[in-house]
């Protein structure tokens, strides 16, 4: 059976906790899947987020979930889409799940008319790099990143 991506709703939020609770554990996060849960529900049921579901063989295998935002610089009213999280089992990995959530995520952008995504990840996720900058995302190299905790 080939793979399948479709947008997630409230009715799947089962499907993708799991998948989310990986992601949260592979950023040092402890394991919660009640939080995990919670937080997509809220956010599916608000429409805070788009999240792309892929499934393969009817198992949910990986996820992408994007934010919506606007460019101030650009001062248009076309959105920018943050890709906040993506995630693959890690069974599936190097099978074309990511390569396919990634391409369903610039499809959403092109139909909104989004001036582009954009996406953050760790130094030591080389893997993801790769993939990143085969399908045409460059590494930013204008702009510092600062976080302030509370």
């Amino acid at each position: 059976m080939a793979d399948i991506v479709r947008q997630a709703g409230p009715a799947d939020v089962d499907l993708v906790a799991p998948l989310f609770d990986a992601y949260r554990q592979f950023y040092r996060q402890p394991s919660d899947l009640a939080l995990a849960r919670e937080f997509l529900a809220e956010r599916l049921d608000r429409q805070e987020s788009v999240i792309f579901l892929a499934e393969r063989d009817g198992c949910a295998v990986g996820f992408v979930q994007l934010y919506p935002l606007f460019s101030s610089t650009a001062a248009r009213p076309r959105r920018l889409w943050l890709l906040n999280d993506l995630f693959v089992a890690a069974a599936v990995r190097g099978g074309g799940v990511g390569r396919a959530l990634l391409d369903r995520a610039r499809r959403l952008a092109e139909e909104t008319g989004a001036v582009g995504l954009e996406l953050a990840t760790a130094r030591t996720n080389v893997g993801a790099q790769r993939l990143y900058q085969s399908l045409g995302y460059r590494l930013d190299d204008q702009f510092l990143r600062y976080e302030l905790g509370l």
